[in-house]
Order: C-alpha cells, then sequence, then structure tokens
C-alpha cells in the first residue's frame, strides 16, 4: 500500500497558502511520501492550478487531485487543463474526478444534479476521447456533441480516478477507470462493498486491477486524546456527513461518522489500522493530517509530530 497526504484543504489566508502547500509537498517528497492528494474544496484553491505549482516544485511524488467535480466545467476544458498540469508536473499526475454531491453542484452551483452516474459515463467517454492524444475529440453521446481538434498530448499515460461510492459507480470506475478515490469508507466498507464491485468490473472490462484510494483523517496523539481527535475530526470535517451520498457508503462499514474514521493515537495504534486498510484493498492512502491541541503553536507541533510519525510508517510498510 502506497501512502500519501492530503495538501491544501486547511483554512488560511490565500496571499501565504501557496507558500505553505509548496512547503508541504516539498516535505512530503523529501520524507519519501509515494503521493500527495490535492481536494478540490468548493471555496479554496484550484485542485490543478496546485498540481502545476507542486509540479514545478518537486520531481518524484504523484501529484493527485481528490476530485475535481465533472460538472463544473466541460471535459473538454477539463481535459486541456489536467494535461496543461501534467506537462508542468513532468507527468506525474492522477486525475481524480467524480459527479460531487448535491449540495455542491445544485445548490452551490446551481447546476441539475441528475442522473449523475449516466452523466459521468458520457463525460468519461469525451474526457478519454481527449486524453488519447490522437488529435481531435470527436464523441456524440446522450450528454455531449463533441467534435473538437486538439494540439495537446499527455506528456506520459496520465491515470484517471473516479470518486465511487455506489454500486452504479464503482462498477463505471471499475469499466472505464484506472481506479477509485474515496472519503468516508472505513475497513468493512471497503473490503466488503468497494473493492469487490470494483474489481470484478475491471476484470470483466479486461482492465488492470483498479487502484483504490482511501482518504482517512490521522492524529497522533495519547490514547488518553483520541476521543478528542475524534471530536475534532467530526466538528471541523463534518459537513460531509450530510450527503446521502456518504451515508450510504457509510452504511456498509462499522464507521457513523468521520471521527470513526479517524486513525488516532500512538504509532502502534495508527500503524495498526493502516495495515487493516491494507487487507481491506486499498491501495493507497491518503492521510488527512488532524492536528489537536489548544492555540497555534500546539496545532502546529501535533501536525509536525503527526507528519514526522506518517513518514515512518510510510518506510516501514513500503
Amino acid at each position: 500500500m502506497r501512502i500519501g497526504v492530503m495538501i491544501g484543504p486547511e483554512r488560511g489566508d490565500a496571499a501565504r497558502k501557496a507558500a505553505r502547500m509548496l512547503e508541504d509537498v516539498a516535505w512530503a517528497e523529501d520524507a519519501g511520501l509515494d503521493t500527495a492528494w490535492i481536494p478540490q474544496i468548493p471555496t479554496d484553491f484550484d485542485a490543478l492550478v496546485a498540481v502545476a505549482l507542486m509540479g514545478a516544485r518537486t520531481s518524484r511524488i504523484e501529484l493527485g487531485t481528490a476530485v475535481v467535480p465533472i460538472q463544473a466545467q466541460h471535459p473538454i476544458a477539463l481535459a486541456r487543463q489536467a494535461m496543461s498540469a501534467q506537462a508542468a508536473a513532468g507527468g506525474r499526475l492522477a486525475l481524480g474526478v467524480g459527479p460531487s454531491h448535491h449540495w455542491i453542484v445544485r445548490d452551490m452551483l446551481g447546476l441539475p444534479y441528475e442522473r449523475p452516474a449516466a452523466l459521468t459515463r458520457d463525460y468519461l467517454e469525451v474526457l478519454d476521447a481527449a486524453l488519447k492524444g490522437s488529435g481531435s475529440a470527436d464523441v456524440e453521446n446522450a450528454s455531449f456533441t463533441v467534435h473538437n481538434p486538439l494540439g495537446l498530448t499527455p506528456v506520459a499515460p496520465l491515470p484517471v480516478l473516479v470518486a465511487a461510492l455506489g454500486p452504479v459507480m464503482l462498477a463505471l470506475a471499475g469499466e472505464r477507470a484506472a481506479g477509485t478515490v474515496l472519503w468516508m469508507a472505513d475497513e468493512r466498507a471497503i473490503g466488503e462493498h468497494v473493492a469487490p464491485r470494483i474489481t470484478k468490473a475491471a476484470a470483466e472490462a479486461g482492465r488492470p486491477a483498479p487502484r483504490i484510494v482511501a482518504g482517512i483523517p490521522v492524529c497522533l496523539c495519547l490514547p488518553s486524546e483520541v476521543d478528542a481527535a475524534r471530536e475534532r475530526a467530526n466538528r471541523i470535517l463534518g459537513e460531509a456527513e450530510i450527503s446521502p451520498n456518504y451515508q450510504r457508503l457509510l452504511d456498509h462499514g462499522d464507521a457513523r461518522d468521520v471521527g470513526d474514521l479517524c486513525a488516532a493515537g500512538d504509532e502502534e495504534a495508527i500503524a495498526a489500522r493502516f495495515r487493516r486498510f491494507a487487507d481491506a484493498g486499498v491501495t493507497d492512502l491518503s492521510v488527512r493530517l488532524l492536528p489537536i491541541g489548544e492555540g497555534r503553536d500546539q496545532l502546529v507541533a501535533s501536525k509536525l509530530r503527526t507528519r514526522e510519525m506518517l513518514a515512518r510508517i510510510a518506510a516501514d510498510l513500503r
């Protein structure tokens, strides 16, 4: 199992955020982590712009988006942006996309949120055609009529991962993509629901075994502080639980909220939790560092302790 870290989701001054993200990804590469995952949050930086910036600062680490909502831009525009960011990153982009949630697409963007799986299938057809580098994308389906010349080509294979939570989307991700990017999925949900469905669909389509990227919060702390860490996870990350998509995914596992999903405790407990995710079929773990403490100094110290522990565990699991 490859170990990566999420970069970019923390609140902060936009004028200083770019520099902080570059410092964080430089640390991740120097620490030997395999991947850095950049969430596309409605109120925050553009994930692919961040990839381009990080790609210019690093040389080895894979940079993934987790994930870009497909409704926010035409698939040709996304293909052009992705190939540009991939070139800036020297071919190290993993493009995570997905149909997002009603509270983002409908309530924030004012766009229809109907038949998201069907839209995703049609969107991927156009995106795949654009990423083939054949010089033109020519696709006509229920959602798009596209005849678009393209001078850009990927500088290296560009894997597309699809956020897939339910059976239909998991089958689609297995058939049409390199894997899936998850949030709010615990070990049982992955082992009994996600991995069997996406792996079966990929095999039936004659595709390689899919990547399964699982995002989880992680906090290195004393055993007596575990409850506080889980409470903080629920407080700052719990808005995702309002989504019916996430609720249905939680129903497949033992976790009831993001606090239950959080790997918190000493290094041994966290390493054991990581191994359970690997046993469930996770190929890539995306860690959302979760510091705890009172005031900025304690939070920064907690973050630094947690990420140093993460580097040690990643080396042991490699």
